[in-house]
């Protein structure tokens, strides 16, 4: 089928996919951490403070997903989606009005388990149970909300902080989830519910059976893997998360920075599209253990990084291996369990995500306060995802070698 063709074919469930994906942008480090200066200023937080708080607020919504994730394979996207919009709305009224310090990590928590958490795993699940065969395309097309996000609400709220507070710009975020409300009841008005559907419309993983979470658990290769569920979350997050401190130790403008991001969200884009073809055509196995590479190369690339065009090169490979991460990781666990149990599959591979997320900040943060640069500590990321491409690798191979786990 040609590209225009499948985009036509299907494309309500794309776009409520790309809809959900940019509408976790909310809860998503890149946005929340655009406002880390005026929060620690407000609050009169240090560094390790507010990223003690941060991880604090993301731990628990990795928490809360391991049992709400289950909930993709009870009900319509539908109407988890909608409550998941109204909760992004209210926590981000709650975070603009909040006046107590120690309020953060609930405010925190409520943006970053229904945008960060939520939404982004019903996207990846909802597409990889609506598409099979081309379900790396599927995803590569949908998670363009994260693109679209990533590149340009960050310039756009930037810019803004120069003329509101980030108090009003806060409220200002509330509306934009709650107006997608109709667009979702929309396109979705027909979606099949994920517990009528048949044994026969659903895409079986190894053995030709359907695995189910505890089986999951119990293989070995499943815990080769859980590097490169953390990594990915922990040290891109850590990143965009010490945004404004890394362009204050670099002497770059904050506003230089972020013009910075379109390159990481274009490269990510390409390789989303570049990814998604080479899964469906080789499989995601064959290149799990390799596409995070270009992150290990971009933390490094991050460590040395004395002028903008460094950093804009250093973007680029971070880019390169999002939408690898985004595309063949997502791809993999239907591929590899099959489609039956993904919700609570991925439920359990998301809060481990998010976990990760959560450890990056308030690491980043604590040694920082005591005296580690961040410069230094990319270069250390840099070489623990290199170990853990290795251990992903082993993984991989001894499936293809034995066609098991």
């Amino acid at each position: 089928m040609k590209f225009l063709e499948f985009i036509n074919k299907n494309k309500n469930w794309l776009l409520a996919g790309s809809l959900m994906s940019l509408s976790s942008s909310f809860g998503q480090t890149f946005f929340i951490s655009i406002f880390a200066g005026q929060i620690i200023y407000s609050f009169n937080l240090t560094n390790g403070e507010w990223g003690l708080y941060y991880t604090i607020g993301t731990s628990a919504s990795a928490i809360c997903m391991i049992y709400a994730g289950t909930f993709a394979d009870k009900y319509k996207a539908k109407t988890l989606v909608i409550a998941m919009l109204i909760l992004l709305s209210s926590a981000s009224c709650f975070m603009g009005a909040l006046s107590l310090s120690i309020l953060l990590p609930f405010a925190v928590f409520a943006l970053r388990f229904s945008g960060q958490g939520m939404l982004s795993h019903l996207c990846v699940v909802s597409i990889s149970r609506w598409f099979s065969k081309q379900r790396g395309k599927a995803l590569a097309v949908s998670t363009l909300g994260f693109a679209f996000g990533e590149a340009f609400l960050p310039l756009i709220f930037v810019a803004l902080l120069a003329v509101l507070s980030w108090r009003s710009l806060w409220f200002l975020a509330a509306l934009i989830p709650v107006s997608l409300i109709p667009i979702f009841l929309l396109l979705l008005k027909n979606e099949r519910s994920p517990s009528s559907l048949s044994e026969t419309d659903e895409s079986l993983g190894m053995d030709n059976r359907h695995w189910a979470r505890g089986e999951v658990l119990r293989s070995l290769n499943f815990w080769l893997y859980t590097p490169i569920m953390i990594f990915p979350g922990m040290f891109v997050t850590a990143v965009f998360f010490q945004q404004y401190h890394l362009s204050l130790k670099k002497g770059w403008a904050h506003i230089e920075l972020v013009a910075l991001f379109p390159v990481y969200t274009f490269t990510s884009v390409g390789s989303m599209f570049l990814f998604g073809w080479a899964s469906d055509k080789f499989g995601s196995r064959k290149l799990l253990g390799w596409y995070q590479i270009p992150l290990a190369l971009s933390l490094i690339s991050f460590s040395y990084a004395s002028n903008l065009r460094e950093a804009a090169f250093a973007f680029l490979l971070m880019g390169l291996a999002q939408g690898g991460h985004i595309t063949i990781f997502n791809a993999f666990w239907p591929e590899t369990f099959g489609t039956k149990n993904i919700g609570s599959i991925k439920a359990l591979i998301a809060s481990i995500g998010v976990f990760g997320s959560a450890l990056g900040p308030g690491i980043s943060g604590l040694l920082i306060d005591y005296g580690f640069e961040f410069s230094g500590q990319m270069y250390t990321f840099g070489l623990i995802t290199l170990a853990g491409c290795l251990l992903a690798f082993l993984g991989t191979s001894s499936i293809q070698k034995i066609g098991k786990i």
